[in-house]
């Protein structure tokens, strides 16, 4: 009854302004939202499907959601594009349980590698987006990409790279190069030039030559792959173009 009463003054305030039906029905939502919040029909628990424990709490800000509020009253359709925001999340579902319950049920985006970048360390998803709320320090195990670019073909080197394991527990970064090839950085010091063009050839190349000879067990300083078939190495405290082989003597 008292909901209906709501109702009827809502109707005779349109008709006296001269509100159109979404108004109408807007006025009439609230209304019976919160007559119906009175007989238990309020927010008393969100819960989060889908979601990594680091990723939670900021999706849960997202929905700007408070306990006690009318659930009838909750926009999910604003919520759910409100989470999607979220940089952690790919897509969402919202969903109203009554009589006091609303599911927030996530996609999580997947983390790819950390990207170094003029001073700034990211955590990048599959796609190479960024994922603003991940502390990239809370991701070791991931590998590292640098340079200006590195993140847009992060999935595509990283690919090739990681199905050779002997190469992955050596690798310390892989560095983007004027935005057109690879440098994977080593452990131990060591960098692997890769080509602009042709990356897996040259990397088939290593793999054969690693497994004759060990090559990256040998401490050069630099193997140089970037002409096809080619390579071209650098042992360690070996002089560059131009250095004097030696100084000084009697």
């Amino acid at each position: 009854m008292a909901a209906g009463a709501v109702f009827g003054v809502g109707l005779i305030v349109t008709l006296a302004t001269g509100h159109r039906a979404q108004a109408l029905a807007r006025n009439t939502q609230h209304a019976v939202a919160g007559q119906t919040a009175g007989l238990g029909f309020k927010l008393a628990r969100v819960h989060v499907q889908g979601a990594s424990p680091m990723a939670e709490q900021a999706i849960l800000a997202s929905t700007g959601l408070q306990l006690g509020q009318p659930i009838l009253d909750i926009d999910l359709e604003a919520i759910r594009k409100s989470v999607e925001g979220v940089g952690w999340v790919q897509d969402a579902q919202v969903v109203r349980l009554l009589p006091d319950t609303v599911v927030v049920a996530v996609r999580e985006r997947q983390t790819l590698a950390v990207w170094q970048n003029r001073g700034r360390t990211m955590v990048i998803d599959a796609g190479g987006r960024l994922i603003p709320e991940a502390d990239a320090g809370r991701f070791p195990q991931l590998p590292l990409i640098v340079g200006e670019g590195a993140n847009e073909g992060a999935a595509r080197i990283l690919q090739a790279v990681n199905s050779r394991p002997r190469l992955v527990e050596r690798l310390e970064a892989i560095v983007r190069v004027d935005g057109r090839r690879w440098d994977l950085r080593l452990k131990d010091g060591g960098l692997v030039q890769l080509p602009a063009v042709e990356e897996e050839s040259a990397l088939i190349q290593l793999d054969q030559l690693d497994q004759r000879q060990r090559i990256l067990e040998l401490g050069f300083e630099r193997i140089d792959l970037r002409e096809p078939g080619v390579v071209a190495v650098r042992p360690r405290g070996a002089p560059l173009p131009g250095e004097p082989l030696a100084s000084g003597g009697a």
